[in-house]
């Protein structure tokens, strides 16, 4: 309740607010009053308040790093495997030691919540990560600190921005302002994979009024592209009788371009094979290696990781590889006939037209495609595409065009995942709120974004993404040598705090 309006009451509660106003101003001490109606929240308290914490920000990030937190096999109180689950009772201890109330939902998420109100604001990341892969020079889950960064898994995709947003609500804790509504920061653990942790989450507790997740880049982003994971199968039961493909693998999810991968032939002549790969190598450019181990030729492809939402980032080694396997006799066989249909209807692509299924939008631009995984094991070989497509377009284009284009070949394809288009228009008071924070703290216009990312977003409802990543920087999550700077930790938390604020004020 402010002064103004208790003139509006008793004449003597009236008097009696003045003069303790007063007594305040004369001693310049702020009323809680007073401090309840300020229109928003000092820059610089919340950048000293953000800076106290600097070095407990700084080691709780470090903290979370080293639990790797890669999906594993499903346990009672771990549905996500030991990874997942200890880094969410770690994150949950922090929050508690910051004195924040902490709820542990059967393992699947949990949150850290301040304040008070029926009506609550969140911030959703997550915990959980990809597997590290290789080409790291630390160990990806040291949380080294080298010229001022924290290398890591997890580093930038979600751990650091999440623990940013934490003791962002710290900040604001700290310097005691008022907020109407309660605010949670929800530590997710299943996001890189199946995001099954969020229908738990919904299950029992009511969704946010408003939220947001630092999962995706600044200023704000408005649009998520569509994503389905499209697995090719099929049974192998013809085989050649001469060059014999005894086995191949590569990749390590579908949302991630694959670094390696690698195949093993036997031939009756060795020598041949090698000279043959050397010379495709030369021809290509592409980064594959053949050499004789004890009668079979093992053929190696090196890539560079990159995110499967952004393609172009890295370069393929496992569709290098079939594009080289595609060239040998391996036929007549069922591998030869699936590695020529993957080479020629995807190949090296990254926009799928040789697929059928290239298509674009103004809102969210072009569809992307990544080959994430493929192998040979129990006479079936399988290859997984990720799939990034327009806003504006629909899963059954995508599936009309594969089926049209499978038809008649013996392959099988099947949908392992579908999360539809997320489009959230900047006129939205959400947007509204979130990209003036961003431009008061950056002193910046700022100019919402479309992503081919997906992220938690589009499975809670009233959330947009919001950060980590600035205009101009490099993409870091799922490839090696992850980090995040320690001046981005802490310009994170002082924008989450002051969104924190405008939204929960």
């Amino acid at each position: 309740m402010s002064f103004i309006r208790a003139q509006n009451w008793i004449l003597a509660l009236a008097l009696f607010a003045i003069v303790g106003m007063l007594m305040d101003s004369a001693h310049g001490v702020p009323t809680k009053e007073k401090r309840a109606d300020t229109a928003s929240p000092s820059p610089d308290a919340l950048r000293t308040a953000v800076e106290a914490n600097q070095d407990q920000t700084v080691k709780a990030i470090q903290d979370v790093i080293r639990i790797k937190s890669v999906q594993g096999e499903p346990k009672p109180g771990a549905p996500f495997g030991d990874g997942p689950a200890k880094a969410l009772e770690k994150a949950l201890s922090i929050g508690e030691q910051l004195g924040f109330t902490v709820k542990n939902l059967d393992g699947y998420v949990g949150y850290a919540e301040y304040g008070q109100g029926q009506d609550y604001i969140a911030v959703l990341g997550h915990l959980d990560v990809v597997p590290e892969g290789d080409g790291w020079t630390d160990d990806p889950y040291s949380a080294v600190i080298r010229d001022g960064r924290i290398y890591g898994r997890g580093a930038v995709d979600d751990k650091g921005p999440l623990l940013s947003a934490l003791f962002g609500l710290k900040a604001l804790k700290d310097v005691s302002l008022h907020l109407s509504k309660r605010v949670r920061i929800i530590f997710g653990t299943n996001e890189e994979t199946d995001t099954n942790d969020i229908p738990h989450y919904l299950a029992t507790e009511k969704p946010p009024v408003a939220g947001f997740t630092p999962d995706s880049f600044f200023p704000l982003v408005f649009a998520e592209k569509g994503r389905t994971v499209l697995v090719f199968s099929k049974d192998l039961r013809r085989n050649s009788s001469k060059m014999i493909l005894k086995s191949f693998s590569g990749g390590l999810a579908p949302n991630i371009v694959p670094a390696s991968a690698r195949a093993e032939i036997t031939t009756a002549d060795p020598n041949a094979l090698i000279k043959s790969c050397d010379t495709f190598a030369k021809r290509t450019t592409y980064a594959i290696h053949a050499e004789n181990e004890d009668g079979v030729v093992l053929i190696t492809s090196t890539g560079v990781s990159a995110h499967g939402s952004t393609p172009e980032e890295g370069k393929n080694a496992l569709m290098q590889l079939v594009a080289f396997l595609a060239t040998l006799p391996l036929g007549p066989s069922d591998i030869a006939d699936t590695i020529s249909f993957i080479n020629q209807s995807i190949g090296m692509e990254i926009d799928g037209k040789s697929l059928g299924v290239a298509m674009a939008d103004e809102p969210s631009g072009k569809l992307t495609l990544n080959v994430g995984i493929g192998a040979m094991a129990d006479n079936q070989v399988t290859f997984a595409a990720d799939i990034r497509y327009p806003v504006t377009h629909k899963l059954e284009e995508i599936t009309a065009a594969v089926n049209l284009k499978i038809a008649g070949n013996g392959l099988c394809v099947q949908h392992s995942a579908d999360d539809p288009p997320l489009y959230f228009p900047v006129t939205e008071p959400l947007s509204v709120t979130l990209m003036g924070v961003y431009a008061a703290e950056m002193g910046a216009p700022a100019t919402a974004v479309s992503s081919g990312g997906r992220t938690y977003a589009s499975s809670m409802p009233n959330m947009v993404a919001f950060g980590p990543v600035f205009p101009g920087q490099p993409l870091l999550e799922h490839k090696p040598n992850e980090y995040i700077a320690i001046r981005d930790v802490l310009l994170n938390a002082r924008i989450y705090a002051r969104a924190i604020y405008e939204l929960a004020k």
